[in-house]
C-alpha cells in the first residue's frame, strides 16, 4: 500500500530505538589473573554501563549488580571508573559518583563519603592496603573543581592527598616492586594532548611521596 506525506513528515518504522536497542558498546579491558573483565553499555538497561567477567573456563557473567552504573564524571569525560585486583573490584557509581568495592561473594560496600567528591583511574597499593587513584573535589560550587591523587586505605577508608598543585592529574600508576608512583599533570589552558608532564617520585615508609621529579613533558610535549 503506497502512502504519501507532505516532505519532511513521512513516518519511518525504523526508529532510533530500534537502531540502538541492540548496540551494546564494549570497553574498558582490565586482566585479573586468567580472568578477563570489561563494561558493557546497554541501552535496553536504561543505558547503564556493568562489569562482565570472563573467566578460563570460558564463563561470562555479569558482576555488578542493576543497582549500579559503572562509570566516572572525572574530566567531565569520565573513564577509568573500575579497575580489579585479586578478584576484588574498585567501581565508581554514577548516580552518586562513590566509590564501591565488592569482593567475591559479598555485597558492595562503599568506600569513599557522600560528598560532591568523583574519582577515576586508580591502582590497587596491596603491600599498603589502600587504593590510589585521582580524586576531583565538586564540594564548592563557586569554584572550579580541585584535582588531586589521593590514598584511601581499605581498612578505615582514610582518605590522604598525594599530589596536588596542579589543574589536573591522570593515570597514576605504581611501579611493580611498590616503591614508587608515577602519574601525569597538566594546567589550563591545556588540554592533555597539549602538553602534560610525567612525574615519579618515591614512596616513603609512612606512604607519602619523596623526592619527585619531572621525567619528560612539558607545555608543549603530550606524554599521553
Amino acid at each position: 500500500m503506497v502512502k504519501t506525506a507532505p516532505y519532511g513528515a513521512w513516518q519511518s518504522p525504523i526508529t532510533s530505538e530500534v537502531i540502538v536497542s541492540n548496540s551494546i558498546r564494549l570497553g574498558s579491558i582490565n586482566l585479573d589473573g586468567d580472568d578477563i573483565y570489561w563494561s558493557e553499555l546497554r541501552p535496553t538497561e536504561k543505558g547503564r554501563s556493568l562489569l562482565v567477567r570472563r573467566t578460563a573456563d570460558g564463563k561470562i557473567t555479569d558482576v555488578t549488580s542493576a543497582d549500579f552504573n559503572v562509570r566516572t564524571r572525572v574530566h567531565e569525560y569520565g573513564g577509568g571508573a573500575y579497575w580489579v585486583n585479586q578478584e576484588d573490584i574498585y567501581f565508581a557509581n554514577f548516580l552518586d559518583q562513590r566509590l564501591y568495592q565488592q569482593s567475591p561473594g559479598l555485597e558492595s560496600k562503599p568506600l569513599t563519603p557522600e560528598k560532591a567528591l568523583r574519582y577515576a583511574d586508580g591502582v590497587v597499593d596491596r603491600s599498603r592496603q589502600r587504593l590510589i587513584c585521582v580524586c576531583e573535589d565538586h564540594t564548592q560550587p563557586d569554584r572550579a573543581a580541585i584535582n588531586t591523587i589521593v590514598a584511601i586505605t581499605l581498612d578505615n577508608q582514610t582518605q590522604t592527598v598525594l599530589v596536588s598543585g596542579c589543574d589536573f592529574y591522570s593515570t597514576p600508576r605504581l611501579s611493580p616492586d611498590g616503591t614508587q608512583l608515577a602519574w601525569l599533570s597538566w594546567n589550563h589552558p591545556n588540554m592533555p594532548w597539549d602538553g602534560t608532564e610525567l612525574w615519579v617520585a618515591e614512596i616513603a615508609a609512612d606512604g607519602t611521596l619523596a623526592k619527585p621529579q619531572k621525567v619528560a613533558g612539558g607545555l608543549s610535549e603530550s606524554i599521553f
